[in-house]
């Protein structure tokens, strides 16, 4: 009788020590030479289809030495490098290294933190991390929740989650009074609520964007108007969203006043903190959140701006029993009975996922590196570095600096034109815009855009523990020294 396998598929013990040792020893010398390298290459997709090759999938195996050395060549010579220091494009941080190796051990342990049978460490982990997150940001350890894939899914997450407590679906599915509840958010939300209230109803007709201020908040006397309207027609207004950190400019909505209104109506109050919630750990930026301990539910993102690798977003529900009243089933071929009391926890009734990986892990590692006087510290650094990016920006003679918030700093290039004349906004639309794909292209630096006031803004987000004041300053420079030549071409 057969007592052991060899299959091709598993590698000895001291070849994967091997391997391992040589990967980590070329992982640690690309971080330590990140700074000196593009920030992309600009490469096209079609250079990259032809870098990496048209063939087939290989009839036999091929070695893990060589599969590996292709593979770190192609991901660290024509990659985006969102780790880099003048990386600021979009909200996406510089993964943490200690975060990287938890995910190694992660996937190596595997285990699938859907049910606690099979992930009882794991399931506490998650546990733990939950109520972390919870301290950090300032609202009650009572919280309970989930680790998502990002944003998105933790959006998904609690608006399933008040469409079901606010009775606007039933226990076999859609309400037949569906269509007659609303949904309120600032016009800045992310565009995740219009997935949603397609996806999941009421539908698009439902959704009530309400103007912002000056200040790019949620402007609260409409929102409470509208909701008032709403009643008069017999509709049925269901919850808010609040928006802290919104992902154009970093503007925090009046929370405060969002929950209040919430409770006089008997809404549910979503903030939507997936980028700019962790900053309500900084002293300094707290009061901006004030009132974000009323909200029934909250979205952060680890992977934006507490440096977790790809992916981890997490929800935070007021009262956890509303996911499990939401998600849980109980099909005859699970056997996932908890016996231990409140500590046992079966995630797959908290959200939409039976199987999941473990993503707590590299979150809970990094919580306890840091701390909370570590993340308060970084987290303010990139505040103050953004602001000095505005304050340089609004100096210079040749940038307009728009807007300022959180660690989001908005700005456009605008001259002097050759010839002496001053450029329309249209005119200085089309500059900036390809300004800013120029800048990408070629790699020095990467900012994204951002439309304020009908004005198209190159925008820098800066989530990044390894920026630096002379990055920024560098940053400045490129932008005017390509908006120049950009307008030498144009005006030529």
């Amino acid at each position: 009788m057969q007592d052991s396998r060899n299959p091709v598929i598993n590698i000895d013990s001291e070849k994967f020590k091997e391997l391992g040792h040589q990967l980590i020893d070329q992982i640690g010398d690309f971080l330590a030479g990140i700074n000196s390298r593009a920030v992309t290459t600009g490469e096209s997709p079609a250079v990259l289809k032809a870098r990496l090759g048209d063939r087939s999938l290989p009839e036999s195996g091929e070695s893990p030495d060589k599969i590996l050395a292709e593979a770190r060549e192609l991901l660290f010579n024509h990659s985006l490098l969102n780790g880099h220091p003048k990386f600021f494009g979009y909200i996406t941080s510089s993964p943490a290294p200690l975060g990287a190796l938890a995910d190694l051990l992660a996937a190596i342990v595997n285990p699938n933190v859907g049910a606690n049978i099979l992930s009882p460490m794991a399931t506490q982990i998650e546990r733990q991390t939950i109520r972390w997150l919870a301290e950090l940001i300032g609202v009650d350890i009572s919280y309970g929740g989930i680790l998502v894939s990002g944003g998105n899914m933790a959006n998904f997450t609690a608006y399933l989650t008040a469409c079901k407590v606010k009775g606007m679906r039933s226990q076999n599915g859609t309400d037949s009074q569906e269509r007659a509840f609303t949904v309120y958010c600032p016009k800045t939300t992310h565009t995740w609520i219009e997935k949603a209230v397609v996806c999941f109803g009421p539908g698009a007709e439902a959704l009530r964007w309400i103007d912002v201020n000056a200040s790019n908040q949620i402007d609260t006397q409409m929102l409470e108007q509208t909701i008032r309207e709403d009643i008069s027609k017999n509709r049925k207004p269901m919850m808010v969203i609040g928006t802290a950190g919104d992902v154009s400019t970093g503007a925090v909505d009046d929370l405060k006043v969002i929950a209040s209104i919430c409770k006089k109506y008997a809404l549910w109050f979503h903030v939507d903190g997936a980028y700019g919630m962790p900053a309500a750990a900084v002293s300094s930026h707290s009061h901006l959140f004030e009132g974000i301990r009323e909200a029934d539910s909250i979205a952060i993102d680890p992977h934006k701006w507490l440096y977790s690798p790809l992916e981890a977003g997490c929800v935070l529900v007021k009262d956890p029993n509303h996911l499990t009243e939401t998600f849980s089933s109980h099909p005859v071929y699970y056997n996932f009975n908890i016996e231990d009391g409140p500590a046992g926890i079966n995630y797959y009734e908290y959200g939409l996922q039976n199987s999941r990986g473990f993503r707590a892990l590299k979150v809970w590692t990094s919580l306890q590196h840091l701390g909370r006087s570590g993340y308060e510290k970084l987290i303010g650094e990139d505040i103050r570095l953004s602001q000095q990016m505005f304050s340089l920006a609004d100096k210079h003679p040749e940038l307009e600096a728009v807007s300022q918030n959180l660690s989001i700093t908005t700005f456009r290039y605008v001259g002097p034109v050759p010839d002496g004349r001053k450029m329309n906004d249209e005119e200085l639309n089309h500059l900036n815009e390809k300004l800013l794909n120029l800048i990408q292209q070629k790699g020095e630096a990467f900012l994204s855009n951002a439309v304020i006031k009908a004005k198209f803004c190159l925008r820098a987000c800066i989530v990044n523990f390894r920026t630096t004041e002379k990055d920024i300053q560098e940053v400045i420079h490129i932008v005017v020294r390509e908006g120049r030549e950009l307008l030498k071409i144009i005006s030529a």
